[in-house]
């Protein structure tokens, strides 16, 4: 059986799109319930496959979850005895790293299987490591584990320099720092929304963390955090991917649930593509009727252009008038979509971490492949832009971060729907 989606492209978006909770946050958030002495209610929870992986880890170490509804659900972690994360949920998941933290601010003691997802190249744990042994844990990794514990028990603060601005080891270092003895300070941190949403949950339910947002967090660890309720901020790189397959597309579509501060840097970016964006006050509109402008575009840490919306701005760019250069300054290999691109008839040079666009008058649809989370959208916004049908298969990396994807773009004019098949019968669910 295969899963697909299938794209009729060239037509005009028009209408709204709600936004869903964050990805990011969301996959450090339910991490961090295992801190919490008591039942959490997290809120505005996205319906995608890490968050209901995540979910099935917390059961499966003891913890009691509840569905309160689509997008709630409440977690107590008070009676977790089993820390022994399994291994066959924990490796298809990136995030799964965020337990190590959280296991060793509770337990002194951790044993996580080293991380899935996607593939990015190398996105080494190594600042994790450097963050975990300042607070006093010994270190090793041995037959696919993340082996961390603490000598006496408990975490002790530390002062911690981060070698390079990375998200996951700011997280973690926070979650291991929370239950600590003492102060820990991490300088050069990251200050992405959902670093700042960890910590607002953290300090919602009895932490005492100070600075996030900046690149020097300080956590003055407290003995213990109580239960409370909590809501996860909208997903800034859905709501990206969104206005950029209107900017695509051509057409005209408010985006609601939005932080329009969070999404300035790809604003900023789309207009000066041409691309008419305002801003309300939890909504954005996005509108595209004319020509696509070239555009130099870099990715960098917070609050510059994310590197998580690298590829859905290249597949825009393959419809610019003029050349285009795209500059990844994150990770080693994220140009993996572009053989998918060109397939489609995108002309697109790779040279290291820079790509040179040159934009065509229009892409034409093409079966192709999602080889990642951020690449499958790509695939999605050149299916919507490009002449003819698209299919695309991997979907199962685009369910990892984006809830009801078909549904969304049905409901604004897109012609796009899932198809099985099976027993080379060919099996249609419209969105």
């Amino acid at each position: 059986m295969l899963t697909k989606y299938q794209i009729q492209g060239g037509k005009p978006l028009h209408g709204s799109i709600t936004i869903s909770g964050a990805k990011n946050a969301a996959v450090a958030i339910i991490p961090a319930a295992l801190l919490v002495d008591g039942v959490c209610r997290i809120e505005n929870i996205p319906q995608i496959s890490d968050v209901s992986l995540l979910l099935q880890i917390l059961q499966e170490l003891g913890a009691e979850v509840r569905t309160v509804n689509r997008t709630t659900v409440d977690i107590d972690c008070s009676h977790i005895r089993n820390r022994q994360v399994p291994y066959d949920l924990a490796r298809k998941i990136r995030a799964s790293y965020y337990l190590v933290g959280a296991l060793l601010g509770r337990f002194g003691w951790a044993e996580v299987p080293l991380p899935g997802g996607c593939d990015l190249g190398g996105r080494p744990i190594d600042q994790h490591v450097k963050g975990f042994v300042a607070m006093g844990a010994e270190v090793d990794v041995r037959n696919g584990l993340i082996c961390a514990k603490i000598p006496n028990g408990r975490v002790a603060g530390g002062q911690v320099y981060l070698d390079m601005v990375t998200v996951g080891a700011t997280m973690n270092i926070m979650l291991a720092g929370t239950l600590a003895e003492g102060m820990t300070v991490i300088e050069n941190a990251a200050k992405e929304p959902h670093v700042v949403d960890l910590a607002n949950f953290l300090n919602s339910m009895g932490a005492n963390i100070m600075g996030a947002g900046t690149d020097v967090i300080k956590i003055r660890g407290v003995k213990r955090l109580r239960g409370g309720c909590y809501s996860i901020i909208p997903d800034q790189i859905e709501a990206g991917t969104y206005m950029a397959a209107v900017a695509a597309a051509g057409g005209e579509v408010l985006i609601q649930n939005v932080i329009p501060k969070h999404l300035e840097c790809i604003t900023a970016k789309l207009v000066e593509m041409g691309v008419e964006v305002e801003e309300l006050d939890d909504a954005v509109r996005v509108k595209r009727t004319g020509m696509i402008n070239r555009a130099n575009v870099k990715t960098m840490p917070y609050p510059g252009f994310p590197t998580d919306m690298q590829s859905q701005i290249a597949a825009v760019l393959c419809i610019a008038a003029g050349t285009s250069v795209l500059t990844e300054g994150i990770f080693d290999s994220r140009y993996r979509y572009v053989d998918e691109l060109r397939r489609m008839g995108a002309h697109i040079q790779v040279d290291g971490k820079v790509a040179v666009i040159e934009g065509i008058s229009s892409l034409t649809g093409a079966p192709v492949h999602a080889c990642d989370l951020r690449a499958g959208a790509a695939m999605v916004i050149a299916g919507l832009a490009a002449q003819g049908t698209t299919e695309i298969d991997g979907i199962h990396h685009i369910e990892r971060g984006y809830e009801n994807l078909v549904g969304k773009l049905s409901g604004v004019g897109a012609d796009i729907r899932e198809i099985t098949v099976e027993d080379g019968e060919l099996q249609t669910h419209v969105g």
